[in-house]
C-alpha cells in the first residue's frame, strides 16, 4: 500500500507531464489543473469547465484550465495536500473533508444550523462565508468560492427511517469527519468513515446498511440501485469550497489573479442554477426507478442531534458563527 508521501510524489509526477502550464509551457500560455471527484455533468464539474472557459476567453487565451473530473486524481483527503504543495493547482473539496484542518469549517457541516438551501446560500454570500473563505490562507490555499452540495438525507438497504430509533443497528457511511460521525451516532446509527468513491461497493457487499448525501450523488454513483429507501433528514446543508494552491496563485500575473478571483467568484450563480436544474432531475430519475422517498419526523431528528451541536459551540469562534447564520435564518 502506498504511503501518503509516495501518493503525493505520484501524483504529482502524473501532473508533471500534462498540467506544466506553470513550470515549462510558452510565456504566453498557463494552464491551471483543477480537480473534481464527481463525474463529468455533476453542477461543480460543470463550473469548473466554465471558470476555464471564462478564463480562456476573457485573456483570449493566455490562461486556461485543464479538468480532471471524477476522481481521477484521488480523494478528496489526498486533493488538499496535492493544492497545499502545489501539485495541482484548483481543487473542488466537501467541508467534511477540511474540517479538521481548517475547524473554522466546521460550522457549516452541524447539523440543523441552516433551515434550507436559501438560508445557506445568504450565509455563504455574506460576511460570514468570506471571512471562512480567508481562514484557507492559513494552510498555503486560497478560498475562491462555495459552491452547494445540497440537503444530505439518509438513504439505507433495510427500511424506511422516520424517527431516530429506525436507524439503531444500522451501519452509515460517513464521510471521514469527526462531525458526522458524532451526529450518526447521536442519531442512534453505527458510524462508518469511508471514501467517497467506495460507498456503491461497500452498499452491494453490504460492509454498510446505509449512506447520507445529496440526491445527485445519489443518483450519479448509482447508489440508489442498492438502497431503496431515502428518507428526508436534511440534517446538513454542508458546502464545497473551492480551493487554490497559493504556490499556483502567486505565481499568476496580478491582473489575471484579481480576473480568476472575480470568475470564480461568478461561477456561483453558474453552478447554482445547474444545481436547482440537477437535483429535481435526481430526485425525478431514482423515484422513477423504486426508491421509496418519505418525510422524517424533523423535531426528533433536531432534538436527538442537539447534543453535537452544543459540543462545538463551546468554542467561540463556532458558536459566533452559530449565532450569526441563525440571525440570517427566515424563520420568526
Amino acid at each position: 500500500m502506498k504511503t501518503r508521501r509516495q501518493f503525493l510524489g505520484a501524483a504529482a509526477a502524473v501532473l508533471g507531464a500534462a498540467a506544466t502550464g506553470l513550470r515549462a509551457a510558452p510565456v504566453s500560455r498557463i494552464e491551471l489543473a483543477a480537480t473534481d471527484v464527481h463525474v463529468r455533468g455533476y453542477p461543480t464539474v460543470e463550473a469548473l469547465r466554465w471558470i476555464g472557459e471564462t478564463l480562456e476567453r476573457e485573456t483570449e487565451g493566455r490562461v486556461g484550465v485543464r479538468l480532471y473530473h471524477s476522481g481521477q486524481l484521488g480523494r478528496e483527503s489526498d486533493l488538499i495536500d496535492l493544492a497545499r504543495f502545489g501539485a495541482i493547482d484548483i481543487a473542488r473539496v466537501n467541508m467534511a473533508a477540511l474540517n479538521n484542518p481548517f475547524p473554522a469549517t466546521r460550522i457549516l457541516c452541524l447539523p440543523y444550523v441552516f433551515d434550507d438551501t436559501a438560508h445557506m446560500r445568504r450565509s455563504l454570500d455574506g460576511a460570514i462565508g468570506k471571512e471562512i473563505l480567508s481562514k484557507f490562507a492559513q494552510r498555503d490555499l486560497v478560498g475562491l468560492a462555495f459552491y452547494d452540495s445540497g440537503a444530505r438525507c439518509i438513504y439505507n438497504n433495510k427500511r424506511s427511517i422516520v424517527a431516530p430509533q429506525d436507524l439503531r443497528g444500522l451501519k452509515i457511511r460517513v464521510p471521514p469527519s469527526d462531525i458526522f460521525m458524532h451526529l450518526i451516532r447521536a442519531l442512534g446509527a453505527n458510524p462508518t468513515p469511508l471514501p467517497y468513491g467506495e460507498v456503491y461497493s461497500a452498499l452491494q457487499t453490504h460492509l454498510i446498511d446505509g449512506a447520507e448525501n445529496n440526491w445527485q450523488s445519489f443518483h450519479t454513483t448509482r447508489q440508489f440501485e442498492a438502497a431503496q429507501y431515502w428518507s428526508y433528514s436534511g440534517h446538513s446543508y454542508s458546502p464545497e469550497a473551492l480551493l487554490m494552491s497559493r504556490r499556483r496563485f502567486d505565481l499568476l500575473r496580478p491582473d489575471d489573479r484579481e480576473r480568476l478571483l472575480d470568475i470564480a467568484q461568478r461561477s456561483v450563480g453558474y453552478m447554482r442554477s445547474l444545481w436547482d436544474e440537477s437535483e429535481k432531475a435526481s430526485r425525478d430519475y431514482v423515484l422513477a426507478r423504486g426508491v421509496q422517498a418519505n418525510d422524517v419526523d424533523r423535531a426528533a431528528f433536531e432534538r436527538a442531534a442537539a447534543p453535537v451541536v452544543a459540543r462545538y459551540r463551546e468554542d467561540a469562534a463556532v458558536d459566533r458563527y452559530f449565532r450569526g447564520i441563525r440571525e440570517l435564518s427566515g424563520k420568526a
